[in-house]
C-alpha cells in the first residue's frame, strides 16, 4: 500500500467554500468519512471555528451554484445533497451526497480512473489549501492520475506534492526526506529559521517572509503550520529524540 499527500491552493472566486475558508482563517473542516463509486460521492465532514464562521461555511456548502467538491468551473448539472447532522457553537457536521453527470470530475473520481477501487481518502481544508491523504494499492499510475488531475483544475487551484511512501514505512520516511516534510516545506521552514521568524522578538514577519520567496502570504503559512505540525507530531512521538539524561 502506498500514500499519496497533496493539497490544492484554489485561486479566488474558483470554489466558493475554499472563498469562505480564506475570509473565516480560524475555521478546519476535516472528512469523517469519503466514498465514491462511479457514478457518485458521499461524505460526512466535520468544521470547527465561531459560531459566526460556522454560519457562513454552512451556508457556503448548502447554496453553492454546485457542489464544493467537483472540479468543474461552474454548474455541471450534477444532482447534489447537504445536510447538518449536528451543530454546536464551535462544531457543525455535514453529510453530503452528490450524483455526478457526464461532465463532473472529482478527486475521487479521477483517483478511481487511475489508482483503482479500494482508494481510502481523507482530507482536510482551511484557507484556500484543500489537503488530500490518499491511500491506494501502490498499482496504479500515479503520474496519469496527477496529469488528469491537474487538466481538470486548470487555473482554478494550484497543485503541490506534500509526500509519497509506502504505508508501512515509519512516519518522516517518505521521499519528502528524514523529516517527513515537503521540499517547499523544509525550503519554508529553513528560511524561516535562517531569517529569524522564529527569534523573539521576530526579525520578520510572515508577510516579508513570503514576499522574500516569491509565495503569497497564505501559502507560506500554510507550509509552515504543517512542516510544523509534522515536527510536534513526531517530537510527541518520540522519533529521533533522545531520552535527556536523568539526574540523580
Amino acid at each position: 500500500m502506498r500514500e499519496l499527500v497533496f493539497a490544492l491552493e484554489y485561486t479566488p472566486g474558483c470554489n466558493r467554500v475554499a472563498d469562505t475558508l480564506a475570509d473565516h482563517p480560524a475555521v478546519r473542516v476535516r472528512s469523517l468519512s469519503l466514498h465514491a463509486t462511479a457514478d457518485s460521492l458521499w461524505r460526512v465532514d466535520h468544521a470547527t471555528g465561531t459560531p459566526e464562521s460556522l454560519e457562513a461555511v454552512e451556508d457556503a456548502f448548502l447554496n453553492s451554484d454546485y457542489y464544493a467538491d467537483c472540479l468543474a468551473a461552474e454548474d455541471c448539472g450534477a444532482t447534489q445533497t447537504t445536510r447538518v447532522l449536528d451543530r454546536t457553537d464551535d462544531t457543525l457536521v455535514l453529510y453530503s451526497h452528490w450524483e455526478r453527470t457526464p461532465t463532473c470530475e472529482s478527486v475521487p473520481h479521477i483517483a478511481r480512473d487511475h489508482l483503482g477501487d479500494g482508494v481510502l481518502f481523507e482530507t482536510r481544508h482551511e484557507g484556500r489549501h484543500y489537503t488530500w491523504r490518499l491511500i491506494h494499492s501502490g498499482e496504479g499510475d500515479v503520474t496519469a492520475f496527477f496529469d488528469d488531475l491537474e487538466a481538470a483544475v486548470g487555473e482554478c487551484a494550484r497543485m503541490e506534492m506534500l509526500r509519497t511512501a509506502e504505508t508501512s514505512a515509519p512516519a518522516g520516511a517518505g521521499e519528502g526526506g528524514p523529516s517527513g516534510l515537503s521540499p517547499a516545506q523544509e525550503a519554508a521552514l529553513r528560511a524561516a529559521v535562517e531569517h529569524g521568524y522564529y527569534e523573539s522578538p521576530r526579525e520578520v514577519d510572515v508577510g516579508e517572509l513570503a514576499e522574500h520567496l516569491g509565495v503569497p502570504r497564505s501559502t507560506l503559512t500554510y507550509r509552515l503550520r504543517r512542516a510544523e505540525e509534522q515536527l510536534a507530531k513526531q517530537h510527541v512521538a518520540g522519533e529521533g529524540v533522545e531520552e535527556p539524561p536523568v539526574s540523580l
